[in-house]
């Protein structure tokens, strides 16, 4: 792997951004309204309910963590949907570029955007509804660590699918996150769902996240090998998409379908 070269996918991203406001903007807005109508939701909550549960610790937390986990995720595909859009795949290609080497670039590129985003949803949480993350402590970095593994193999399973079907499924990667949310238990314990499917969200490494930071607010017993498991569904769900868009890449190549990328229209 040549540094040089997943530096110059990162520096792409960047000139992208820097030189349109219509591309910084959303790093930001989206998440901070998120969070200021989900902060609502929880006081009020609050202001209902006798169980002496602190929503804004509960739940708004937790959505604030789901909104870095998809931002993590739009990262990747963002910056592969960038190159899909102006046809500028194939042309990366043509160059000793290796799908390794790109695939590093676009999660670099996911780190520094959804790291913007996360610093703007715990500023506004914590300015306008008192949620401070360090409530969880030192957790709080294998929750992120999980989230972000779990996001970015996200991102790279989504640029897959459309590198396999062509620009025009695009639109089959924007529901995903909606799609594996009733899984991940964002809004509610494990124990809600049917038997079904709490059996199926134990394969969906978040569940363990949000599971621990219920447990957590509410002064619950928390177990850290179900956060160890986590970190290693997230780390085999990053790998196992990461072999899948190299055998997807590699499959457009024998094909000639990659080819697209230069002739399709994406509309």
């Amino acid at each position: 792997m040549n540094p040089s070269r997943v530096t110059a996918i990162v520096l792409r991203q960047f000139y992208l951004l820097r030189g349109s406001p219509a591309r910084i903007l959303p790093l930001f807005i989206w998440v901070a309204i998120d969070v200021v109508l989900w902060g609502f939701i929880t006081r009020y909550l609050n202001t209902v309910t006798a169980s002496g549960l602190d929503f804004v610790a509960s739940l708004l937390g937790t959505v604030l963590l789901w909104n870095f986990l998809t931002r993590a995720m739009q990262g990747v595909t963002m910056a592969f949907f960038e190159d899909v859009w102006s046809r500028n795949f194939l042309n990366l290609f043509a160059t000793p570029l290796s799908t390794s080497e790109y695939i590093s670039g676009l999660v670099l590129s996911s780190i520094a955007t959804s790291s913007i985003g996360l610093v703007v949803m715990v500023a506004v949480a914590g300015a306008a509804f008192g949620l401070s993350l360090f409530t969880y402590g030192v957790l709080l970095l294998p929750f992120l660590l999980v989230l972000f593994l779990y996001g970015i193999a996200l991102g790279v399973f989504g640029s897959a699918v459309v590198l396999r079907l062509g620009p025009a499924a695009e639109w089959l990667i924007w529901p995903i996150p909606a799609m594996v949310s009733p899984f991940a238990c964002v809004f509610y314990p494990r124990a809600t769902l049917p038997e079904w499917m709490q059996f199926l969200s134990l394969l969906f490494p978040p569940s363990y996240v949000f599971e621990g930071m219920r447990a957590i607010a509410t002064g619950g017993p928390f177990s850290g090998t179900a956060l160890l498991v986590g970190v290693g569904l997230a780390l085999l769900c990053l790998l196992l998409a990461c072999v899948f868009f190299l055998l997807i890449y590699q499959e457009a190549l024998r094909s000639g379908r990659i080819a697209r990328y230069s002739a399709e229209s994406v509309s």
